[in-house]
C-alpha cells in the first residue's frame, strides 16, 4: 500500500504555454521509453524476482516512476493550458487536439498511443535487470533529446532532474546485478565470463 504525499517529486510551474514542447515532453508520459511504461515493467517484473532485496527495489523504482509521470502530466497540462486555437495550429499541436483537445494523454511525439509492447517482463533475473539498465538508458537519452528541443527555464529544470533519476536508477539496477551476481547461472551471465566461449556452454 502507497502512501501518497499530494506533492511533486520536483516542483513544476510553467508560466508560458508552449505546444511544440508539450508535443515532443508527451513521450515521457506515455512513449516507448517513458515513465508509464518504466512503472509497469518493473513492478510485473518484481513478482518472478526470487531475491526479496532485488524484488522491492523494483516495486520501489515503479512507484517513483508513478511519480515522474505525475511530474511528466503536469508538465504536459501547464504548457497546454490556455492555448489559442492559433497557437495550437502554428506549433503544430493541431492533430494532438482533434482526439484529446488538451487532455493529458499516453502516446509517443510520434502519436503512437501507450501499448504494453512498449515494456517487456520475462521473468529470468538477468534479462530482466539488463532490460531495466538499457530502458533507463533509452529515458535517459530521450531527456537529453528533450533538453536540446526546449529552451524555457522553467521547463528544463523539472526535465533535468527527472533525466538524473534515469541516471540514478540505472546505477541501482546496475547494483542489483552485481548483489545477484552468486546466485545467477553464471553461463547466462556471461558479460563479464572470461571461460564463456564464444557463446558455448
Amino acid at each position: 500500500m502507497w502512501e501518497y504525499e499530494k506533492r511533486l517529486q520536483f516542483p513544476v510551474n510553467i508560466k508560458t504555454p508552449d505546444a511544440r514542447a508539450a508535443k515532443v515532453i508527451c513521450s515521457q508520459y506515455g512513449g516507448p521509453d517513458g515513465e508509464l511504461g518504466a512503472s509497469l515493467r518493473y513492478f510485473s517484473q518484481s513478482y518472478a524476482m526470487s531475491n526479496n532485496k532485488v524484488a522491492n527495489l523494483l516495486r520501489d523504482i515503479a512507484t517513483e516512476e508513478l511519480a515522474h509521470l505525475e511530474m511528466v502530466g503536469t508538465i504536459v497540462m501547464q504548457l497546454t493550458k490556455n492555448l489559442t486555437i492559433d497557437q495550437i495550429e502554428r506549433e503544430g499541436f493541431d492533430t494532438y487536439f482533434v482526439d484529446h483537445t488538451v487532455g493529458v494523454y499516453p502516446q509517443a511525439a510520434a502519436g503512437v498511443p501507450y501499448t504494453a509492447a512498449f515494456m517487456q517482463s520475462k521473468g529470468d533475473p538477468i534479462t530482466d535487470l539488463f532490460e531495466d539498465m538499457a530502458a533507463e538508458q533509452k529515458a535517459r537519452t530521450t531527456y537529453d533529446n528533450i533538453l536540446k528541443l526546449v529552451d524555457n527555464p522553467d521547463v528544463i529544470e523539472p526535465i533535468k532532474f527527472l533525466r538524473q533519476r534515469e541516471v540514478v536508477h540505472f546505477q541501482r539496477f546496475g547494483e542489483a546485478l552485481a548483489m545477484l551476481r552468486d546466485d545467477l547461472d553464471s553461463q547466462n551471465f556471461y558479460y563479464y565470463n572470461p571461460s564463456f566461449k564464444n557463446g558455448c556452454r
